[in-house]
């Protein structure tokens, strides 16, 4: 059994002012990625967000984090005029730029320095002045608050606990929603992570960690002041994520 869903441990739920320290593995977690995004796969995340040609199986993950962005984007306001946005983990701002379009003011934030200085030099004239990619931790409590907060395919690298932890740490900000997404546990992904743990450590990419949903629930429901609202799962290809609405209350 995965320890995403055999792990009982309370969470650390945190408040802008008493922040308690994350769960085990955070940090390492976090380095780790850094290192993948980049150096080790930089070049392959700026082909994948951009139209260049990719391979059929990235381009069936493209498809995917397409279609998981709009759906993202369909859970947030039509008209954001004067609306302050986080994007917790931007790569290189696609989401921010619709967002943006949508007429909100958006701080992207994103561990990879690479990938936001791409992202800085991609975005079109007409947003330009609405958006601010910066590179450092999304949980850094200095970013501020805002109306909503998105992380798409960010926390499906980390532990059903951990997630929590992030969450109720984001939520705590957000005046209105957050919405983000998590690595479901589907036999297709515990298959493909078992698989994955037979490479050389030098070779893997960090492991996304399929999550029980149900667990993850029990877990987020412990967030005071907050309550859950739509959910809906993304499969396309070899991409499968799975999107939560979180509501301040």
């Amino acid at each position: 059994m995965s320890r995403a869903l055999a792990s009982t441990r309370p969470v650390a739920i945190a408040t802008v002012d008493d922040q308690p320290a994350l769960q085990p593995g955070w940090e390492n977690k976090r380095a780790r990625l850094e290192t993948y995004f980049d150096r080790t796969a930089f070049a392959a995340w700026a082909a994948m967000t951009s139209d260049a040609p990719v391979s059929k199986i990235r381009a069936t993950v493209r498809a995917g984090r397409e279609e998981m962005r709009s759906l993202l984007l369909s859970w947030l306001p039509q008209d954001m005029t004067g609306r302050r946005i986080l994007d917790a983990g931007c790569g290189t701002g696609m989401l921010a730029i619709e967002a943006a379009r949508r007429g909100a003011e958006v701080v992207g934030v994103d561990v990879s320095p690479q990938l936001v200085a791409i992202g800085t030099e991609r975005l079109p004239d007409d947003v330009r002045g609405r958006i601010r990619l910066i590179a450092g931790d999304m949980l850094d409590p200095a970013l501020g608050e805002f109306d909503h907060i998105v992380s798409m395919d960010v926390l499906i690298h980390y532990e059903a606990d951990q997630i929590a932890d992030a969450t109720a740490r984001l939520a705590t900000r957000a005046r209105h929603s957050m919405v983000f997404t998590f690595a479901p546990g589907t036999p297709l992904l515990r298959t493909a992570r078992a698989v994955g743990q037979f490479f050389p450590k030098s070779d893997r990419s960090p492991s996304i960690v399929p999550v029980g949903h149900g667990h993850l629930k029990a877990n987020l429901s412990r967030v005071p002041g907050v309550s859950l609202g739509r959910d809906a799962r993304v499969a396309r290809g070899f991409y499968t994520s799975h999107a939560q609405e979180v509501l301040r209350r």
